[in-house]
């Protein structure tokens, strides 16, 4: 498995929302759901992603938007300044009410996973939204600006039809459908921002295309738990040891061994938050041969024990 497939299988959406907002201007929606990560396009009209942090981002018709939280933002339809009170507020448990508190769900509902002031000649937002992020996709998201757009004349995204199609659809298996084309979107986009001319990819990503680095990661992501060496490693990919090290370290920013590290210690933070799961059973099938050896690399790594991090304990990366 490629590293981009390996991080996005970590991000894929279980449940994921998706919601179609009619509106007028002047219309604005503060979004502070805490969300690790959200979609949204316009399939009429257009609007402007206020982030905490940064400029506004101008949003097109057909254009997506990537929004990375949990910090909170403003989507409206013009640039939104700071201190000024948005006339919708969106929160964690996915309830809609106006800066005071009113709840304004059931007055806004228009139909299935719509919203707004029914109107058809305005704006026409549809979001998707991820509820909850796997700490493997930290690496991921640590690569993103807290706003991307990919814009919809230079690539524009293929599955924006059947989102307009399905959004307000109510048929058996919906949610998986949705799912589905929430991950589809954001793949799509995110391979369009990467290889965007002039674009700056995350070193991990540039790498996959090195004739030497590019195996070297994908037997690192294929088999994490082997007792990888940067002699064996070196030898499944056909170059010398010295040569590995020095180009996966220019390119990837850091040795083999170390990014391998950093990869068990992302894996075994997703696995600790599984039901049932053992310190014993997740350093197993991250590579360590006991809890204490995990125990030992996670806290110098993360900062805290992983007993302590499963149980919702704050961690510092390493």
């Amino acid at each position: 498995m490629d590293v981009l497939a390996e991080l996005l299988d970590g991000t894929r959406a279980r449940g994921g929302l998706f919601h179609q907002l009619l509106v007028s201007p002047p219309w604005s929606l503060r979004v502070q759901d805490g969300a690790p990560l959200a979609l949204y396009t316009l399939l009429r009209g257009g609007g402007w992603i206020t982030p905490a942090e940064g400029p506004p981002v101008r949003l097109d018709e057909g254009d997506v938007a990537v929004v990375c939280g949990p910090d909170p933002y403003v989507v409206a339809d013009e640039p939104w300044p700071a201190g000024r009170t948005p006339q919708l507020v969106i929160h964690p448990d996915d309830t809609c009410t106006t800066p005071d508190g009113t709840p304004l769900c059931a007055e806004l509902a228009l139909g299935v996973r719509t919203w707004g002031q029914g109107t058809e000649g305005g704006a026409r937002l549809v979001n998707g939204t991820y509820l909850l992020g796997g700490e493997v996709s930290g690496r991921l998201l640590a690569a993103l600006p807290p706003v991307l757009v990919v814009r919809a004349r230079a690539c524009p995204c293929p599955v924006l039809p059947m989102v307009a199609e399905e959004v307000v659809r109510d048929a058996p298996g919906q949610q998986a459908v949705l799912d589905r084309l929430l991950d589809l979107m954001l793949i799509s986009t995110l391979r369009a921002w990467f290889d965007r001319p002039g674009g700056q990819p995350p070193a991990w990503y540039r790498a996959q295309a090195d004739p030497v680095v590019g195996p070297a990661l994908r037997h690192l992501h294929a088999d994490p738990a082997r007792a990888w060496t940067v002699g064996a490693l070196a030898a499944a990919v056909g170059v010398s040891r010295a040569a590995l090290a020095r180009r996966f370290t220019e390119l990837v920013g850091e040795p083999p061994i170390a990014y391998l590290t950093g990869w068990r210690m992302d894996l075994a933070a997703d696995l600790l938050r599984e039901p049932g799961a053992t310190v014993g059973a997740v350093a197993r099938r991250v590579g360590y041969a006991s809890a204490f050896a995990l125990s030992t690399a996670f806290k110098r790594h993360r900062g805290v024990a992983p007993s302590a991090y499963r149980t919702g304990a704050p961690a510092t990366a390493g």
